[in-house]
């Protein structure tokens, strides 16, 4: 038995002239604001097109459909995220702990400031979960989680490791979606962000003396 053919997500072909960087880009900014407007069901190529002003079949050129629209927003929502993620955990200026709580303060506000877009996209995201794109995007941020908990756990086991990077990100990413669904005031934001980074910190505080009993 075959698996059913997945719909193409990729782009159809990149822009080359500013001309067209600039028409992707209008295509891009009217696909998000029909996301948070409308939400995952009711977005369709038609709205985008219509909101950005240009012909669908303008549109076709670059996107075949709306799974590779909403891809591209994810991408590049993946791009930043993991350009945060790097950013931050890899500041050897600061000690691992530290970095840790930056990250989940920058983190939880970034869910806050565009909760619309990223929970829209998440309801979207049967559409291209399983593409080979979207797990490739995935390993990158799991690999600067990795090395990252290696300079935080040096004598724990691997295994331990991998469970405690796999909890904090899980624990980070489903939280922080919940948390942002309600609108929040910078101090709960603030204040919320201190208590999960406590309990990630004793955490690895744990965790890491355990190792160096062992």
């Amino acid at each position: 038995m075959t698996d059913p053919p997945r719909a193409r997500i990729s782009s159809r072909k990149q822009p080359k002239q500013a001309r067209s960087s600039e028409l992707v880009a209008a295509i891009l900014d009217a696909a998000a604001q029909v996301l948070a407007r409308e939400g995952a069901q009711r977005f369709t190529t038609a709205r985008v097109a219509e909101r950005a002003g240009v012909s669908i079949g303008s549109l076709y050129q670059y996107f075949p459909n709306k799974a590779a629209i909403l891809f591209r927003l994810q991408s590049d929502e993946w791009r930043q995220t993991t350009d945060m993620l790097g950013g931050i955990l890899a500041d050897a200026q600061k000690p691992p702990l530290a970095r840790l709580r930056s990250l989940v303060h920058a983190f939880l506000r970034s869910e806050c400031e565009e909760a619309a877009m990223r929970v829209a996209l998440h309801d979207a995201a049967p559409l291209y979960r399983d593409a080979p794109e979207a797990l490739a995007a995935r390993a990158s941020g799991d690999r600067i989680v990795e090395l990252f908990m290696l300079e935080a756990l040096p004598c724990a086991p691997e295994a331990t490791r991998a469970l405690a990077g796999d909890l904090i990100s899980t624990t980070l990413g489903n939280v922080g979606k919940q948390f942002s669904e309600t609108e929040r005031s910078l101090g709960e934001i603030e204040a919320y962000a201190d208590a999960m980074a406590d309990m990630f910190c004793a955490y690895l505080e744990a965790l890491g003396a355990g190792g160096q009993g062992a």
